[in-house]
């Protein structure tokens, strides 16, 4: 077979080269105009007199047409394009409906890569793939922004008896590498573009949210990473039977490809399959929930990506009832797959999370606005004493209400709040840190899931148990911490016990026994009251941080309301 000549191989190079320009161009061209678009119709259109209404009415139109615009372009890319769609799509908690609603296909839309292509780069990272494997499906399995994945079967073990067992090949897409760094390149000019202005300079560091997404994208293109974390999973969950987490082929595994035990079943999101499968869907929203908070509060690393099509419910055998009466609702396991986007949570972000979540179970306003403003959420400067009055007024207002009524506000109970807290509206002293942008997407991702599972469901109630966890994990680490001495002199009572009920018993017997009866009243309530708040919990941001983000969406829409109505006015 002749090889290739120096000369096709510059001429190869320099095609790739005008593809990569062109790229980079054209990414560019399509921000450069997008922002062109908003600068006229909501920053100059807006000011004209007579006229301004007319862009806050067409807005909505405006945004899902941009909106289309940037899905066509995405899919016609690939690469980086649709990640960004992707997780823009899934920020349902800080993007406006029309924009989530237009960029949500992105999940399913992202056209598959040529077969022989993804073939020939099995073979060039395995070598002889016949010796590996029985049978590689034709049509990939999935195809996804960074990678494909096929169905296949392992050849069995020499002298073993039956079928090799059922696997799922994760490859690469071809130069997705070199596609990642020309999009990343684009995306830093535009978000250089974006810092120009103020109020989004005031609120968010672009750039700085942009190397977080970056690092992320990079992380997840190392599919040695993704084993490692796929591990990593099944140690968090070891003890928990009802979670599992696919086995990792490492002898079948490199950089660029990584092969895991086939494990698919029903989606999380086929609510009536699960229903079907007589699999009730709250306990499903339950084990959500616990593997959610185990992750982010216990082992601090959480899977970043928890899309319907990452996650599957396993029905388990029913044993028949010995009774003969029957079955209830079928046992199953939740399983997890696609480990390449994991993070781990910053060990000051941790420890502020579980003062949320602490905070709301005492309903501590005062607290929450501290984790806040530790967590970076809160401007220099910001009145805390007033976030922490608008903090205590949402809390109240929410507090014990399921999903479906914390979804439906009652129009009237937001316009009182935004009157009395007119002053937030313009001051408005909020922005968004950038280690948050990973867990608040999970976070928000994992709510609408839950909610689509169970419409009624508690999250108050729910969360109840972790914060007692949560307390009681910190009361014994706080006893470690004391010693032998600080343990001994916490058991002291208990270990004395016996002793005392003795002598009470012998001054019994001599009638000598005095018993004083007293009642304080407000003791009892205030215990009472004590023991109610502990037992509260958050839910939203996996507590109170949602509470905050609610506010901040609902401030911002009421300042941008009354900002349109004065120009309409003038």
């Amino acid at each position: 077979m002749e090889g290739h000549s120096p000369v096709d191989h510059m001429s190869s190079m320099d095609n790739q080269t005008a593809i990569d320009q062109f790229r980079y161009r054209k990414i560019l061209q399509f921000f450069s105009s997008l922002i062109a678009h908003i600068i006229w119709w909501d920053l100059v259109v807006r000011r004209v007199p007579m006229v301004g209404h007319r862009a806050v009415a067409t807005r909505p139109q405006r945004l899902r047409e941009m909106s289309r615009e940037f899905r066509g372009l995405a899919i016609e890319m690939g690469g980086v394009m649709i990640k960004l769609g992707q997780f823009l799509s899934s920020r349902v908690d800080v993007l406006p409906i029309e924009v989530t609603e237009e960029l949500k296909g992105l999940q399913d839309e992202v056209p598959p890569a040529d077969t022989d292509q993804m073939m020939g780069l099995l073979r060039e990272q395995l070598g002889d793939i016949s010796r590996r494997f029985e049978y590689i499906e034709p049509e990939p399995l999935a195809a996804a922004s960074l990678g494909q994945v096929y169905r296949a079967r392992l050849k069995p073990p020499r002298g073993s008896i039956g079928p090799g067992e059922q696997v799922v090949i994760k490859i690469q897409r071809p130069r997705i590498e070199e596609m990642v760094r020309t999009d990343l390149a684009a995306l830093r000019v535009v978000a250089g573009w974006l810092m120009r202005y103020k109020p989004i300079r005031k609120r968010a560091n672009i750039p700085a949210l942009l190397e977080e997404f970056a690092r992320t994208l990079w992380e997840e293109l190392n599919y040695r990473a993704e084993a490692d974390n796929a591990d990593h999973f099944a140690r968090i969950h070891a003890n928990n039977p009802r979670i599992y987490i696919p086995r990792v082929y490492r002898e079948h595994s490199t950089s660029r490809i990584v092969v895991l035990e086939d494990v698919e079943a029903l989606k999380i999101g086929d609510v009536d399959g699960i229903i079907a499968a007589g699999i009730d869907p709250k306990e499903v929203a339950d084990l959500l929930l616990e593997a959610y908070y185990t992750q982010i509060f216990v082992a601090e690393f959480f899977h970043a990506d928890p899309h319907p099509g990452n996650m599957f419910v396993r029905p388990l055998a029913q044993p028949p009832d010995p009774n003969g009466n029957a079955p209830g609702y079928r046992a199953f396991q939740l399983i997890f797959v696609d480990f390449g986007m994991a993070v781990s949570v910053p060990k000051a972000m941790g420890e502020n999370l579980r003062k949320v979540l602490i905070g709301v179970a005492q309903r501590d306003s005062r607290g929450l606005t501290e984790a806040y403003r530790d967590m970076g959420f809160l401007l220099p400067g910001a009145d805390l004493e007033r976030i922490t009055e608008a903090q205590e007024t949402v809390l109240n207002q929410i507090y014990g209400r399921n999903l479906l009524d914390l979804a439906q506000p009652d129009p009237r109970e937001v316009e009182a709040i935004g009157r009395e807290f007119r002053d937030l509206l313009y001051d408005f002293p909020f922005q968004i840190p950038q280690d948050f942008i990973y867990l608040g997407r999970a976070v928000g991702m994992i709510s609408g899931l839950v909610s689509r599972l169970d419409p009624q469901i508690n999250p108050w109630r729910q969360f109840e148990r972790y914060g007692h966890q949560l307390i009681r994990s910190q009361s014994l680490a706080h006893l470690r911490e004391r010693g032998l001495v600080g343990i001994l002199e916490a058991v002291r009572p208990y270990l004395e016990t016996p002793v005392r009920i003795q002598r009470l018993l012998e001054e019994a017997e001599k009638g000598r026994l005095k018993v004083q009866l007293k009642t304080d009243r407000d003791a009892l309530l205030r215990q009472d009251r004590m023991e109610k708040r502990v037992g509260r919990l958050g839910w939203s941001i996996v507590t109170a941080a949602g509470i905050l983000s609610a506010t901040m969406i609902y401030l911002d829409r009421r300042r941008e309301e009354r900002r349109d109505n004065g120009r309409s006015r003038d």
